[in-house]
């Protein structure tokens, strides 16, 4: 994912990025649990979206875990008033993914953590307290939940396979999302929408789905559990949209990838 040309860091900081990851990953959506009574207390609210104080507190917690194993790290988190400028070192937190699936007690989200090396995702954790799973990957070692060696499916034909989507509302998207969702609806076995991306993608490097697509997303969703796919042998490409940090993403177990892509990317269907 990201693919810019750029030496892979050395495997000792690559462990330590991966061991700090996790572990704010873990400490951020321990704390969403532990407070789970909190969790109808809004901060803001969208047309078709919330923002939760708990939101702010679980990237301040994770937040926090960063700066103790790296000190001064530059941080870009989903509830950042301020996005930093480009690092040679960034770390990008998604503190509740699924913040609407939260709020109302479905157990399909999660914190996601990943930290990018000049510009490329070196490390992630994506940790789903409610379903007790936590996916990891770094660019040199597989990828695992709960220390179990990943792997994406086996299958190759468009008409068995399961893909995960969201329906982006977005009024100038909303129309291509509903049209492209119909139009592979007839082209696959099931299409499902689950609420979290991260997850959702998670869902891809573990074999239990195929592939998964969306529009208008952000770094934040995507950034750990791309690489996590990538680590267990499947594809994300993750291409670059407008405002600044906005993505599409599909992301496939590979066999999947070229067919997928060509139905996905029409002109305009993203």
């Amino acid at each position: 994912m990201m693919k810019k040309k750029s030496e892979c860091p050395a495997l000792p900081f690559l462990d330590r990025l991966l061991a700090c990851a996790e572990a704010a990953a873990r400490a951020g959506g321990k704390h969403a649990l532990k407070h789970n009574h909190r969790r109808r207390i809004i901060a803001e609210t969208f047309a078709h979206d919330v923002k939760l104080k708990l939101d702010r507190e679980c990237q301040d917690v994770a937040e926090r875990v960063i700066r103790k194993c790296f000190p001064g790290a530059v941080i870009l988190g989903e509830e950042s008033p301020v996005q930093p400028a480009v690092a040679d070192v960034l770390w990008i937190i998604d503190p509740i993914d699924g913040t609407v699936n939260y709020f109302h007690g479905l157990p399909l989200w999660c914190c996601s953590v990943a930290v990018q090396v000049r510009g490329r995702t070196a490390a992630g954790a994506v940790y789903a307290p409610m379903l007790e799973e936590c996916y990891t990957a770094h660019r040199e070692r597989s990828s695992t939940c709960n220390g179990k060696t990943l792997a994406v499916s086996a299958t190759h034909r468009l008409k068995d396979a399961v893909i995960l989507t969201g329906l982006n509302k977005r009024n100038d998207l909303l129309n291509h999302s509903i049209a492209l969702f119909q139009r592979l609806s007839r082209k696959t076995q099931k299409l499902r929408i689950m609420g979290s991306a991260a997850l959702d993608i998670c869902q891809v490097a573990a074999g239990r789905a195929d592939a998964f697509f969306e529009s208008g997303i952000y770094l934040w969703d995507v950034a750990a559990a791309g690489l996590i796919v990538d680590q267990a042998g499947g594809h994300a490409e993750i291409m670059a949209s407008k405002p600044p940090y906005q993505l599409r993403i599909i992301a496939s177990n590979g066999r999947l990838h070229t067919p997928l892509r060509r139905l996905i990317l029409q002109p305009g269907t993203m």
